[in-house]
């Protein structure tokens, strides 16, 4: 595919991840007075889901009152990552929304995982367990519904893409970090509506090779070809255009999307490895390119321009 080139001179600046911006759309609701169980700080909870019982934790901002209504974001650990180890690095609890932290069920090789991967859990039914998170947090909690996001690394990014196709009025906006899509789990969703989407991939990962390739047994999509098919569903420009923000990171954008509303967006960090961009303490040289741009930042910043 020929690349349309753009140069900015400028590299693209990001805000501190736990700076507090304005909420589009926030209303004082009156919905929103009566009693919530849900208050400032973390708390952990569990719901059952097809008979197993499932745990997540709440992150609720400490300006939180139950009086106006706050985003809320879904955020999906990767493959044998704890959710709190999760939380811990992205640091995405900083950000002024609600955020939860579903954890994942052991998987055939008796490590955490998401459903859509060759080593989910025959158990798992995590599309029913995050529709059972979004009523359970409603309830409990004085949500925005129309500023509700599903953030995923790793195969917690597989789950993000499967969401945008099974859950597309439950989510204004979705973001993804080094994304396994594993064509075991990949939906079928040619019906499905526009989505807008913020991904990140490092062309050094030897995790999940941004160019696609085989692992656990299973085949996965290269980067490109799963960015390019919701492109084509948001009917945008074929054809990307691409942004130098700083010496290691080219910013794609798909351009002029019918969709009114929608876009695409790529941080393709040349060099960089399968890691949080901008979490700490990756020694490695591609961990350290990776680290040059905020992924935390940089999602709130797209979220912050999307609501249903």
């Amino acid at each position: 595919m020929l690349i349309v080139l753009a140069v900015v001179s400028v590299a693209e600046t990001v805000p501190a991840a736990n700076a507090a911006q304005p909420l589009r759309g926030a209303a004082d609701l009156s919905g929103c007075a009566g009693p919530h169980r849900l208050a400032p700080g973390t708390s952990k909870h569990t719901t059952e889901v097809d008979g197993v019982e499932r745990g997540y934790s709440v992150t609720v901002p400490a300006g939180y009152s139950g009086h106006s209504a706050y985003p809320l974001i879904l955020a999906f650990h990767g493959h044998a990552e704890p959710a709190a180890t999760f939380a811990r690095f992205t640091q995405l609890g900083q950000l002024p929304a609600i955020v939860v932290y579903p954890e994942g069920l052991r998987g055939t090789d008796g490590l955490v995982s998401w459903e859509g991967a060759p080593y989910s859990s025959p158990r798992a039914d995590d599309v029913a367990f995050t529709r059972s998170i979004l009523r359970e947090v409603s309830a409990g909690a004085c949500i925005d519904p129309a500023r509700t996001y599903a953030v995923g690394r790793s195969n917690g990014g597989g789950l993000v893409a499967m969401l945008a196709c099974r859950m597309p009025s439950d989510f204004a906006a979705y973001a993804v970090v080094s994304g396994a899509f594993y064509d075991v789990g990949r939906p079928n969703c040619p019906g499905a509506p526009p989505a807008s989407i913020i991904d990140f991939h490092g062309t050094a990962d030897q995790t999940i090779h941004y160019g696609g390739g085989v692992r656990h047994g299973g085949a996965y999509t290269p980067v490109m070809t799963w960015l390019s098919g919701w492109a084509a569903r948001d009917r945008c420009f074929p054809q990307p255009l691409e942004f130098p923000v700083n010496r290691y990171v080219t910013r794609v954008d798909w351009p002029f999307c019918a969709a009114s509303g929608h876009e695409i967006t790529h941080y393709r960090i040349n060099g960089g490895a399968h890691v949080w961009p901008g979490s700490t303490g990756s020694p490695s040289k591609a961990g350290q390119l990776s680290n040059s741009i905020s992924a935390t930042s940089l999602i709130w910043q797209f979220f912050t321009r999307h609501a249903k």
